[in-house]
């Protein structure tokens, strides 16, 4: 797998020298060298062959020190809501975990799952969904839902490597990821998206509008989809259940009490979220106050110490990076020229709504491959107001296509929490390939006609 990826870094890395050397006709030198560095950075960050902060940090460098582009742009993503609602998701996270709640509703949920392995498959799916209203971090969900699915699947008497325990892994590792990408604060992915859209274009995108416009279709019935393919791919059959020996709650720092507590700020917070079309408060900024409650001496239930191993200052980098990217990106003039090539490649023409939609999604899932799903808004925002000029589309539409595409997983590697659920739960990765190859195809065939039509039935198109 490094060896892999050693190559493909390889090939990039030679192409980025070929550009800044050449200097390719429609760019001047400026342009060339930033689109290298840009080159070099997806590089890094799809690779993995150092830590994507590190990758972060190598891009800042790279840009700074020959005077390629400012401080103020090149740092521009960390003034940016995005930061906020990622710090305040890892709070949030902490809470869950050291009040024990994620556990408590997964115990509260076991008896009912363990009837039946089609029953067991879409219990965990829904259930994994359902926390990403509630736990604005992939890993977080994984983290709480792994032990009760494998539990479970232990207690149904699936053993290691068969198709039960595998099917059973693969409905958390999905069912707490992929759903997620339909709501806002949801994924990383999403929250890139929304503070690219409001940095480069002054365009603030609605918990509501977001959630109706792709939770029924990427969220719904791409949850029925993945459901019918670990079925398919998976199949199994339980026999005699054990008595199911679920996680016991967590009673650390209060119990049921602070269970309740959290339970009301989470629902608090989630209503806000889902009236910003009418209180006009960001999203981050909801969830920035949320942290602060959980963070209050006495009051809250984060310590300081909690605090401090619950935050991941390595995805605040990315996160700040890709912003800081996609602002580099817009600021050279790449953003036109890349607009222009792209316009020419894709069957692009105002009146064509199909295959424009068609062909923007499929341009944010092929950027995705080379990118990774974080980066995809990086690389695509900014090209944003020329692609809605060749197509007819609203800057909004255009944006939101590129949802379609980062929640369309074709390879495991773009999607680093498929990875560290498999891991969480001891199956292997490999086994997440055959039902990613299936959905995407699926997904092209069958959801992006529906979502097509679910877009025109909005007014989107």
């Amino acid at each position: 797998m490094k060896h892999g990826a050693q190559i493909q870094f390889g090939v990039i890395l030679a192409a980025a020298a070929a550009i800044a050397l050449t200097v390719p006709a429609g760019l001047d030198r400026h342009q060339a060298h930033t689109l290298a560095i840009v080159l070099v950075t997806l590089g890094l960050w799809s690779t993995g062959l150092v830590p994507a902060f590190l990758g972060t940090l190598i891009f800042f460098t790279l840009l700074l020190i020959p005077g390629l582009a400012s401080p103020e742009l090149v740092f521009s993503g960390f003034t940016a809501p995005a930061i906020w609602l990622v710090m305040s998701g890892f709070v949030l996270v902490a809470a869950i975990r050291i009040t024990g709640l994620g556990t408590r509703l997964g115990n509260a949920a076991a008896p009912h799952l363990s009837r039946s392995y089609p029953g067991l498959i879409a219990g965990l799916v829904a259930m994994g969904a359902a926390l990403g209203f509630l736990m604005p971090s992939s890993v977080g969900r994984s983290m709480a839902l792994v032990p009760i699915g494998m539990a479970l699947a232990e207690a149904l008497g699936f053993e290691r490597g068969s198709n039960g325990r595998t099917g059973v892994a693969l409905a958390v590792a999905f069912g707490c990821n992929i759903p997620s990408f339909a709501i806002l604060p949801a994924n990383l992915p999403n929250m890139v998206l929304s503070g690219a859209a409001a940095h480069l274009h002054g365009i603030s995108i609605g918990y509501t509008d977001y959630l109706v416009l792709h939770y029924p279709v990427l969220g719904i019935l791409k949850s029925v989809a993945i459901v019918a393919l670990i079925l398919r791919a998976y199949p199994a059959r339980t026999g005699s259940p054990a008595a199911v020996a679920a996680p016991a709650p967590s009673d650390a720092g209060g119990g049921t009490r602070q269970q309740l507590w959290l339970l009301g700020l989470l629902f608090v917070t989630l209503a806000l979220w889902a009236t910003d079309r009418f209180h006009g408060i960001n999203p981050a900024w909801i969830g920035l106050a949320a942290a602060v409650i959980l963070l209050l001496p006495r009051v809250g239930l984060v310590s300081p110490e909690a605090f401090r191993s619950a935050i991941d200052f390595g995805t605040l980098l990315l996160v700040a990076g890709v912003l800081g990217l996609g602002a580099v990106v817009s600021a050279s003039g790449l953003g036109e020229r890349l607009a222009e090539l792209v316009t020419t490649v894709l069957p692009l023409a105002p009146g064509r709504d199909f295959a424009n939609f068609l062909s923007l999604s499929a341009l944010a899932t092929l950027t995705a491959l080379i990118s990774t799903m974080p980066g995809v808004p990086a690389v695509l925002t900014p090209l944003a107001p020329d692609l809605a000029a060749a197509t007819g589309f609203s800057v909004e539409a255009v944006l939101m296509t590129q949802v379609i595409g980062f929640s369309t997983v074709i390879f495991p590697y773009q999607v680093a929490p498929l990875i560290v659920a498999m891991g969480l739960a001891g199956e292997p990765v490999r086994a997440l390939l055959r039902v990613t190859l299936a959905l995407a195809l699926l997904t092209f065939v069958l959801l992006v006609p529906l979502d097509f039509i679910w877009w025109k039935l909005l007014g989107w198109i």
